[in-house]
């Protein structure tokens, strides 16, 4: 998700606490015998939610409300082509101590971890062995460290006890990063704070990548608020299918993406002037989300963390994903006003030059009339 790549923090995986007798969800299912495609989409299906096989058609998870709905939605598959299955809970696992279960999650994942990091380092050992001009490889390696970043996200998913083995996958994405920084030449010069005009940016189409998550849905309610109302929103998967008259943000090689150790958001709150108190909370929320560094330590990061991802989970068009986003944050950015009205004013995020510009001024003066 990066006009400039964006660099993953080196963060240190955590083991999360884990106490004895915990309830484990198990899923006991039985397929059609005729059914191959069934028998494939059901494997990578529990290979997707990180279920544990413990006997032959028997998976288990931790015993969560989202474990619980995933399994209970596999099942209704499974019968409705035919099969049966069942979920249940229990205190133990036939033979398995509470104690080597955690084990067996944790080197499954640290295997699929290694499998990442060693997928990456064979990219950059090719990179070191090939020579080409400045510039020629910038926008595949952009769509490699995203799908890179992808699996990466997939993995943390379901890391339900903290394994080990991502530093390495971070430490060598991080490299990879680098190679694209180092090999890209930017579509346009990048802007200073506070450059952009909205008159500018006035019925726009607005094109970002599909399956929006938390930059992209603030960005675009950002968009829609401060600086083109009437904008129309549309996705595609890389700048190269970017319509002509299309504004591209948050992909690989556009202007309104990362800059520095920014997330888009805070791209377009500098290049914009947007410099509001509540839209400042926004932003250190949306930072903390995005490049899980805890830079702000956002207090409501990890709850809008999961409402996004509960709607990305049951949200399958795009265009619905990215109008509830929106709405999520036109509700933070009103809490927050109402917030800052009976508290006082907090301190306004400073754009990279430093002191808010006129305009800034002028429009934060304007929306507090409104």
């Amino acid at each position: 998700m990066t006009g400039t790549v964006k660099a993953q923090p080196q963060s240190r995986a955590t083991p999360r606490p884990f106490q004895s007798g915990r309830r484990w969800l198990l899923f006991v299912h039985q397929l059609p015998s005729t059914a191959s495609n069934l028998r494939v989409r059901t494997w990578r299906r529990l290979q997707q939610l990180g279920a544990l096989p413990v006997k032959q058609a028997v998976y288990v998870l931790p015993d969560t409300p989202s474990a619980r709905e995933d399994f209970e939605w596999l099942k209704t598959e499974i019968k409705s082509a035919g099969g049966d299955a069942t979920v249940f809970a229990a205190d133990n696992v036939d033979s398995w101590s509470d104690d080597a279960l955690v084990e067996e999650f944790r080197r499954a994942r640290q295997e699929a971890y290694a499998t990442l990091a060693r997928d990456i380092e064979q990219v950059l050992g090719r990179l070191a062995a090939t020579r080409r001009p400045r510039g020629t490889r910038a926008p595949a390696l952009g769509r490699l460290v995203e799908v890179f970043r992808e699996r990466l996200s997939a993995i943390e998913h379901i890391d339900f006890f903290g394994s080990a083995g991502r530093d390495r996958v971070t430490t060598v994405l991080q490299q990879l990063q680098h190679k694209a920084l180092a090999t890209h030449r930017p579509a346009e010069p990048s802007r200073t704070a506070g450059s952009a005009d909205p008159r500018d940016y006035g019925n726009r189409l607005w094109v970002t990548r599909p399956r929006p998550g938390v930059d992209r849905m603030a960005s675009a309610w950002l968009i829609k608020r401060f600086v083109d109302p009437n904008g129309r929103f549309a996705f595609v998967a890389d700048r190269e299918s970017v319509p002509h008259d299309g504004v591209p943000f948050d992909m690989f090689g556009v202007e309104f993406s990362h800059q520095g150790e920014g997330c888009t958001f805070e791209t377009l709150c500098a290049v914009f002037a947007i410099q509001e108190p509540a839209v400042a909370r926004i932003a250190g929320i949306v930072h903390d989300l995005d490049l899980k560094d805890g830079r702000f330590g956002a207090q409501e990061a990890p709850t809008v963390g999961t409402v996004i991802e509960g709607m990305q989970l049951s949200i399958s068009k795009d265009d619905e994903l990215l109008d509830r986003g929106m709405a999520l944050f036109e509700s933070l950015y009103r809490a927050f006003e109402q917030s800052a009205r009976s508290t006082g004013p907090r301190p306004v995020a400073r754009s990279r030059t430093g002191a808010p510009t006129r305009r800034a001024k002028d429009a934060t003066r304007r929306r507090r009339t409104d």
